[in-house]
């Protein structure tokens, strides 16, 4: 074996796993802070100020995740004002707003609908 086999086999055989690991172990830590970050984006956006603090005010949870996530990415045009703002152009990405519909969906759960 050369130098560059040596290389790439201790790369492989050692290095992969513990980014691997890495990577896993940070996963959960992850969903925990996204969880967080959704509830402190629910506030700081005043997503609660058209929804309510219980996202009990428009907000369908019959509807898909992708319509709501779509929604909030690209704003909707109701028959009357306040319309929903897209918040794409505000910073919001796709993942940051699946994980403010899932906090909207777990909002209606804990008031009982």
């Amino acid at each position: 074996m050369n130098k560059k086999h040596i290389k790439a086999f201790v790369t492989a055989v050692f290095i992969l796993p513990l980014v691997f690991a890495a990577f896993i172990g940070t996963a959960a830590e992850k969903v925990e802070a996204d969880a967080q970050d959704a509830a402190a984006l629910y506030k700081k956006n005043t997503c609660f100020a058209c929804h309510k603090a219980d996202a009990s005010k428009s907000f369908d949870p019959e509807k898909t995740d992708e319509h709501h996530i779509n929604a909030i990415l690209k704003g909707v045009k109701g028959e009357k004002p306040p319309y929903m703002p897209a918040y794409e152009t505000k910073g919001i990405d796709e993942a940051t707003a699946a994980a403010l519909v899932a906090h909207m969906r777990e909002l209606r759960a804990a008031a009982g609908e």
